[in-house]
């Protein structure tokens, strides 16, 4: 194994630990689905954040930072993006208010959609961007992002599982609808806290 990879290792799984163990928008809404849907039928959305993560880490290596240096309109229309769908998502939290499914009107998040969101999750891209320019696994760009994304991976998945299924631990605690109610409220306020870096640079 590179001496270089061996030297940085250590700090990028460190990073991995604390970025994806740590509340965020991910973490909030893979909480609330364990509370409302049970650990099982949220293992796609858990599953669907790993995948994204290491996508978008690797977009960034491949390039995609530069884009947004020379365009800053591109991120700023992102940072725009990310706040109407949080604010979205907090109100579809703060809204339910039964741990069942009924009808086919609530639903945990799917695969391809946990992928999706990632591109427009702040913590997602504060994440990717400061893996990509502080940790240098390789000296090549590309081979650093696809080792960060591995090792994202593997020590984030662990992490975000670990929301879900205390979620889930909760759901006899909630099954009073009004407990209910006060916990999906409370994490749709902790989801609209955590733009508050976006909101703030907007102001800046």
């Amino acid at each position: 194994m590179p001496t270089e990879l061996l030297n940085a290792l250590p700090a990028a799984a460190l990073f991995a630990l604390v970025t994806t163990i740590t509340p965020g928008p991910n973490n909030t809404m893979l909480l609330a689905s364990g509370v409302n849907f049970g650990l099982k039928r949220t293992v796609p959305h858990v599953l669907g954040i790993s995948a994204g993560m290491a996508i978008l880490m690797i977009a960034v290596g491949l390039g995609l930072a530069q884009a947004f240096e020379r365009v800053p309109l591109l991120y700023t229309l992102l940072e725009a993006a990310s706040v109407a769908y949080l604010l979205y998502l907090a109100w579809k939290i703060g809204t339910s208010s039964s741990v069942q499914m009924r009808d086919g009107q609530a639903r945990p998040m799917r695969f391809h959609e946990a992928i999706a969101f990632q591109w427009i999750n702040p913590k997602a891209w504060m994440m990717v961007l400061t893996a990509a320019t502080t940790i240098h696994l390789h000296a090549s760009l590309s081979l650093n992002a696809a080792l960060m994304a591995l090792v994202l991976v593997v020590i984030g998945l662990p992490c975000i599982t670990m929301w879900a299924a205390f979620g889930m631990s909760l759901r006899r605690f909630l099954a009073n609808p009004r407990w209910l109610r006060i916990f999906n409220i409370t994490m749709a306020v902790l989801l609209v806290l955590s733009l508050y870096p976006i909101v703030a640079h907007f102001f800046d």
